[in-house]
């Protein structure tokens, strides 16, 4: 075996290492030179050449041996070796961009800490507190003169989110005031009080302190319930959605909002209402959480065309210019958009989505429509929505805007009911004030 010292040694300075290495020509050529004499030694300084005493009257091979050297294992052509160093300047200057957004990131988050407010309720209730969350900015304030609720209501949401605009389509129906904290989705500072990091979620005074709400289907069913029957306390209201815990298979814990598709109307009898009617509205809420639901991060973040697209409106609609400083806004634009588009792909395979996933959001749009069709009226809940038309309204207004919402009005019979929610919602909304 010929040492690798040697080996190495023998390489010219012009010449790549990883080249001299898999160079089995050379090397052939060299070992066969030293298995004809072991008299040899390592390379100066001056010049990539090896004396061996037995080949000093036979220059012919030694300078054969050169003219391979310097002739079939030189290094890369020049122009190769700008476009490697070109790129490895491209990738230390974005590794020092998302070094330095990282850092400031860190350094923001790490002093601008909110400790979540202790809670007053030690009967199950985690989340009724004793003073209002922190609040820096809100975003905006729907205004109605006409409520008589007496609530007082803040969501804190993320623009684009379909749950979110789910809440936000009840609010407006049912014409109540509430004010709106915008959420930012990559660092959820503004939620940072509490345990429970999702949005939507909703916080009511109430005469005991300061009652928090999850989850948008409880979130609508909870008031709902109390708007029926208003003698109703919030805070018993809530007690027929308990939080159970339980654990799958692979050990993951879960939990689970019980009856959280249920009103409860207490000694109120329904008025106008069948128990066929309720048990319809209560199957299409799901059906908008488990199905429709579905289709449409696939569709909106498509591509990333598209995705980048649909985040650019969220900035827009959402006012984020003025409610996030310009790297934040910036972070949660191109992140969100990237982050959305590899999303989006898993959503649509986990769902088991059409190839052409327009064509999963067309059927599945149709599909509710041809219900509401066979009763013969507006709305599934006949003359005025009901909370399943609130639900589907929510679904598709969150895509309002792209070109996904474009597709679908051009593609499917919805527009005709879609134009008559959004008129029966803006009547009843409130004023919408910039705060």
């Amino acid at each position: 075996m010929i040492s690798s010292s040697v080996a190495i040694a023998f390489r010219p300075p012009n010449c790549r290492l990883i080249s001299w290495k898999r160079s089995s020509k050379i090397l052939s050529n060299y070992t066969s030179a030293v298995q004809h004499n072991h008299q040899y030694h390592t390379l100066g300084l001056q010049k990539s050449t090896v004396l061996f005493k037995s080949f000093s009257k036979q220059p012919d091979f030694v300078n054969h041996t050169n003219k391979l050297l310097f002739k079939n294992y030189a290094s890369k052509p020049k122009t190769e070796k700008k476009r490697s160093k070109g790129k490895i300047f491209l990738a230390l200057v974005g590794f020092g961009v998302g070094a330095l957004a990282g850092l400031g990131y860190m350094y923001r988050k790490m002093n601008t800490k909110v400790m979540p407010i202790a809670n007053l309720d030690g009967n199950g209730n985690s989340f009724l507190f004793s003073e209002p969350p922190p609040i820096d900015l809100i975003a905006k304030r729907v205004v109605n003169p006409n409520d008589k609720s007496g609530l007082q209501i803040t969501l804190f949401q993320y623009e684009p989110c379909p749950f979110c605009k789910k809440v936000r389509a009840f609010l407006d129906f049912a014409g109540v005031s509430y004010d709106i904290v915008e959420v930012n989705p990559v660092s959820k500072k503004q939620v940072g009080w509490s345990t429970y990091k999702k949005v939507p979620t909703v916080v009511v005074k109430v005469k005991e302190g300061y009652q928090q709400l999850n989850d948008s289907t409880m979130i609508i069913s909870a008031l709902a319930s109390h708007l029926i029957d208003q003698d109703q306390s919030l805070l018993d209201i809530i007690k027929f959605y308990p939080i159970v815990e339980y654990s799958e298979e692979d050990g993951a814990k879960r939990s689970e909002i019980m009856n959280r598709y249920f009103l409860m109307f207490g000694d109120q009898e329904p008025v106008d209402r069948t128990k066929e009617s309720i048990v319809e509205e209560r199957r299409w809420r799901k059906w908008s959480d488990d199905v429709l639901m579905h289709t449409l991060s696939p569709n909106i973040y498509r591509t990333w065309d598209e995705s980048l697209e649909a985040f650019k409106m969220f900035d827009k609609n959402g006012d984020w210019a003025r409610i996030f400083s310009s790297w934040e806004r910036q972070l949660v634009i191109y992140v969100g958009a990237a982050a959305m588009y590899m999303i989006g792909k898993r959503l649509k395979k986990r769902h088991h989505l059409l190839e052409d996933v327009r064509q999963s959001l067309y059927q599945e749009v149709n599909f509710f429509l041809k219900t509401v069709r066979s009763k013969g009226t507006p709305f599934m809940g006949g003359q005025l929505p009901n909370l399943a038309d609130l639900a589907v309204y929510g679904c598709i207004s969150s895509i309002d805007g792209s070109q996904s919402f474009d597709d679908l009005m051009s593609h499917s019979n919805v527009a005709p009911w879609y134009n008559r929610m959004q008129a029966v919602i803006d009547s009843r909304r409130g004023t919408i004030v910039t705060a």
